[in-house]
C-alpha cells in the first residue's frame, strides 16, 4: 500500500494512494494514523487535488554514510569497516514539490539519492529476526549536502543539516522488498546517479540493528541508508528527481534562499 500525507481546503490527513496512470491517482482518505490500525474511509480525492506534504514528520531522521562503497571511493574515502551515522534535524525535512533553497553559506550543493526506511513502532535494541516488523514502509529521499562545507568544517551538522537539505516523498509504499532495487537519480532530466540498493555494503537490517543499540526509534523516524556513485552539483534553478524501482519519484527545485 501506498501511503502518502497531504494537505486540502486546509486540512492533513492521510491517504492510501490507489492508481497507476500519474493522472489518474486517487487518494483514499484514511481514518485515523497509519501508524495504528486503521480503516479507509472511502472518501476520495483526486491527487491532482491536493498538496503533498512529507509522508511523515519524523523525531529524529538518522543518516548512514559511506554505503556503497564506489560512492565512498568518488569523495576519495575509505569504506568503513562498521556502519557510519550521522542525524538530519526534523526541520530539514520537506516533501515532493516543496523548493530546496540553496544555502547561503555554500557554493558547492550537491544531491545524494537515497532510499529510506519508515520506522512503524517504537523499538530499541531490535534482534536482526525482527526488524520488518519495526518498519512501516520505504520511501525516496534526497540528502542534499553543502559540500564544501562539509570538508572545510569536518563534522556534518551544518552540510546536512541545514534546513529543506532532506526531501522525502512522495509516499510510503509499505509492501516492499528492498534488497533489490534500482535508485536513479535526474537533474533537468539528465541521469547523475543509477545504482541498485543490493550495492549497499550494509543492509537495511544491518544498519536497524545497529543504530537500536544505542537508541530507541520512534514511529516516522526515518533511516537514510546511504547514496550510490554519481552524486554532483546543483544550482538554483535546476529540477532534481530521486526515482526507486517499486515507490515512485520525489521530484523537488532547487530555488535561491530568499
Amino acid at each position: 500500500m501506498r501511503i502518502a500525507r497531504f494537505s486540502i481546503d486546509g486540512n492533513v490527513a492521510f491517504g492510501a494512494v490507489e492508481g497507476e496512470k500519474q493522472d489518474e491517482l486517487v487518494l483514499d482518505i484514511i481514518k485515523g494514523i497509519p501508524f495504528a490500525d486503521f480503516e479507509l474511509s472511502g472518501t476520495k480525492v483526486p491527487l491532482s487535488k491536493v498538496r503533498l506534504l512529507p509522508p511523515v514528520l519524523p523525531n529524529k531522521v538518522v543518516a548512514f554514510g559511506r554505503n556503497y562503497a564506489e560512492h565512498a571511493r568518488e569523495l576519495g574515502n575509505e569504506v568503513p569497516e562498521d556502519p557510519f551515522a550521522f542525524f538530519k534535524p526534523a526541520t530539514s525535512v520537506i516533501g515532493s514539490g516543496d523548493a530546496i533553497q540553496y544555502p547561503t553559506f555554500s557554493e558547492d550543493l550537491h544531491h545524494e539519492a537515497e532510499l529510506a526506511v519508515v520506522i512503524g513502532r517504537m523499538c530499541r535494541e531490535v534482534p536482526r529476526e525482527r526488524v520488518k516488523d519495526v518498519i512501516f514502509g520505504y520511501t525516496c529521499a534526497n540528502d542534499v549536502t553543502a559540500r564544501d562545507v562539509q570538508k572545510r568544517e569536518k563534522q556534518w551538522a551544518r552540510a546536512k543539516g541545514f534546513d529543506t537539505s532532506c526531501p522525502l516523498g512522495p509516499w510510503v509504499e509499505t509492501d516492499l522488498d528492498p534488497s533489490d532495487l534500482t535508485i536513479q537519480l535526474t537533474v533537468n532530466g539528465d541521469q547523475r546517479q543509477l545504482g541498485r540498493t543490493s550495492e549497499m555494503i550494509h543492509s537495511v537490517e544491518d544498519l536497524i540493528v545497529n543504530i537500536t543499540e544505542a537508541m530507541t526509534l520512534l514511529p516516522g523516524d526515518v533511516i537514510l541508508t546511504g547514496t550510490p556513485a554519481g552524486v554532483g552539483p546543483l544550482a538554483v534553478g535546476d529540477e532534481v528527481a530521486v526515482t526507486i524501482e517499486g515507490i515512485g519519484t520525489l521530484t523537488n527545485k532547487v530555488v535561491k534562499r530568499g
